[in-house]
């Protein structure tokens, strides 16, 4: 069974078939989600959903790009959706620099602040970070987030980008990005990663894997994530689908301290 660790289940393109995208996935193997909160609403209707499914997860925070629109009381209503038992961490928050909707100086003051956040609620944190390699990781460090730890969600840095997330305790995350044909140095990258340090998501409804892209992205998806994974690991030694779900789902339960079968569970 596969969790997938990152998915946007309350997105409105999925308002139309939101049951019948959730029984696709589980038919695929999809024993768990977890649904990401990008600013209050999209946070408040991630804990709804994991309210409603025993097999949902929420995570709630701000992203970058929002962070412009935090007011007084945004930080008050998280303590109280955190104290929801099936929230299970804090983002995805961090840096992004390459649209900027949110002025740099303000995302990285709103990032800290996110961050003792997160160490204040005991959750780890789900870090999104997109021309920023360098600001993201000093933060991390200077914010001490290897206290809670976290991970790079869809993850495409580079090998230095890697190596410190690695450094921190953190885990990566591949999307369907790694299915891309132009994706050769992230499929580079994975073969240097540790198994026990992997984590796989859809990111739905975005970022669409080969060979449906261009198509709107769904949680059943991120078997293809796995299949990848597992034909660029055999490069070294044999790895199967089932070995890289397993071993996925075991990490994805030791970093959020989810139910060891949560993957199995609902």
């Amino acid at each position: 069974m596969l969790i997938d660790t990152h998915a946007h289940l309350d997105d409105a393109r999925y308002d139309g078939d939101r049951e019948a995208m959730i029984a696709r996935a589980r038919e695929a193997g999809v024993g768990t989600f977890i649904t990401i909160g990008c600013d209050l609403a999209t946070s408040r209707a991630a804990v709804e959903l994991a309210d409603r499914y025993p097999f949902v997860y929420a995570s709630i925070g701000v992203h970058p790009h929002e962070v412009r629109h935090i007011d007084d009381g945004w930080y008050d209503e998280f303590r109280r959706l955190a104290r929801h038992p099936k929230v299970v961490a804090y983002g995805e928050i961090g840096l992004d620099y390459h649209y900027n909707h949110s002025p740099p100086k303000l995302q990285r003051e709103r990032f800290r602040e996110q961050i003792q956040l997160a160490r204040e609620l005991k959750l780890p944190v789900v870090i999104h970070t997109r021309e920023a390699q360098e600001d993201t990781i000093a933060i991390l460090k200077e914010e001490q987030a290897a206290d809670v730890g976290g991970v790079f969600h869809c993850f495409t840095g580079d090998a230095w980008l890697a190596k410190d997330g690695l450094g921190l305790g953190f885990y990566l995350s591949f999307s369907g990005v790694v299915t891309f044909q132009n994706a050769t140095m992230l499929r580079e990258i994975v073969t240097t990663i540790p198994m026990d340090r992997i984590l796989i998501e859809t990111d739905c409804p975005y970022l669409t894997p080969a060979p449906h892209r261009g198509k709107r992205n769904e949680p059943a998806y991120v078997r293809l994530v796995a299949e990848t994974i597992a034909s660029v690991k055999s490069t070294a030694s044999p790895v199967s689908v089932d070995e890289v779900g397993r071993l996925t789902s075991a990490n994805a339960c030791r970093l959020f301290k989810l139910p060891t079968d949560a993957s199995l569970s609902g």
